[in-house]
């Protein structure tokens, strides 16, 4: 959803409330595709601090369907975060992108909230995701989700040592 800044530039101090919905259904990052499979909507606090300045704050939760780290079950995780950013106006793209600071989700007088909360879940997204502490995973030799059955693969480890000697056995095995 776009917000339209330009009512805000009237009055230095002018401070308005907006409570947009987040229109994203699935959420693009980096390390895949993930379902939105809650959202509510997001509370920003937008002022006008003057010189074409702005300072947005607000809250946003929504839930994620993010495949467990082991065994690739999804679960549901589920974030609440804070939003407080300031916006310059008067800085052109050039500027914005030689001091580091792109701002993607201002475009002119417009403040594309997904956008802004997409960059936000990048920073908030939990570094690993498991179904339970538990978790046995999937068996690394067939693809098995052991927490739900068992598979016949044979588990034992060998010596490391031994493995050029297995490697000679293979050479020369009968096909």
């Amino acid at each position: 959803m776009l917000i339209n800044l330009s009512e805000l530039f009237t009055l230095e101090g002018k401070e308005k409330t907006y409570t947009p919905d987040i229109e994203m259904d699935i959420y693009h990052c980096p390390n895949g595709d993930y379902e939105v499979a809650s959202k509510e909507k997001v509370v920003l606090r937008i002022m006008n601090l003057g010189d074409r300045k702005l300072e947005v704050e607000g809250k946003a939760k929504l839930t994620l369907k993010v495949p467990c780290d082991r065994c690739l079950d999804p679960v549901e995780v589920p974030l609440e975060f804070d939003i407080i950013r300031t916006l310059d106006l008067n800085e052109s793209e050039e500027e914005r992108v030689e001091d580091l600071d792109e701002q993607p989700y201002l475009s002119g007088y417009n403040l594309d909230v997904d956008q802004l909360v997409c960059d936000e879940l990048i920073l908030n997204l939990p570094m690993k995701v498991l179904c339970s502490e538990d978790c046995k995973g999937i068996c690394n030799r067939c693809g098995t989700n052991l927490n739900h059955e068992t598979c016949d693969c044979d588990t034992r480890s060998l010596d490391p040592r031994m493995a050029v000697i297995q490697d000679i056995f293979k050479q020369f095995k009968e096909v």
